[in-house]
């Protein structure tokens, strides 16, 4: 035994139906048996071991366990897994490509959008997400892009700033000049 507490739980009667699903996760192809209301999170967490979804409140609220199904940002804690049957399914773990960051990743990572961290694997699906179909977001697009997820150290100004730096990076432009223009913008708004 490796650790102090293991789990020990009776064995699942033989009348509990599965379903085989198929799921494409962050580019990989995987199938597994599952009980009909075993939920997506639970599925990327402690079937696939994935567990930068994180779950917070189980209610859709907190955005903690949003991932991308089929490129649109979802929370995973109330969608099943046989839901998921033959659909995309990126988690935090696939952003990145390699050794590459993802730009949403870099400008969280740049502009220190995140404290505790629980919030930050969904906020950062979702802002990709909002990236992908609109590559010039203003202030107000993407808060409420972000409005599903919440955070409860940051504030938001260094996230909106981080998914600012993202788009311009996206773009091809430099992503501080971006930051730099929001930033003059808040101060003006606030004098």
């Amino acid at each position: 035994m490796t650790s102090l507490f293991e789990e020990i739980s009776d064995p699942t009667p033989d009348d509990v139906p599965v379903n085989r699903v198929a799921i494409t996760v962050n580019g990989q192809k995987r199938t597994a048996d599952v009980e009909p209301r075993l939920l997506l999170a639970h599925f990327l967490r402690q079937g696939l071991k994935l567990t930068g979804t994180h779950t917070g409140c189980d209610t859709t609220n907190c955005g903690a366990c949003t991932v991308l199904m089929d490129g649109k940002p979802v929370k995973s804690c109330t969608v099943l897994a046989v839901q998921a049957e033959g659909r995309e399914v990126v988690t935090v773990e696939g952003m990145a490509s390699g050794s590459e960051l993802d730009s949403v990743q870099e400008g969280f990572k740049d502009e220190h959008a995140l404290q505790c961290g629980f919030c930050t694997p969904g906020m950062m699906l979702a802002a990709r997400a909002l990236l992908n179909e609109n590559p010039d977001p203003t202030e107000d697009e993407v808060r409420f892009a972000l409005s599903g997820n919440l955070c409860r150290c940051t504030g938001y100004q260094n996230i909106v700033k981080a998914v600012l730096w993202a788009a311009a990076k996206d773009r091809g432009e430099d992503p501080t000049q971006a930051v730099e223009k929001y930033t003059a913008k808040q101060k003006g708004a606030n004098q």
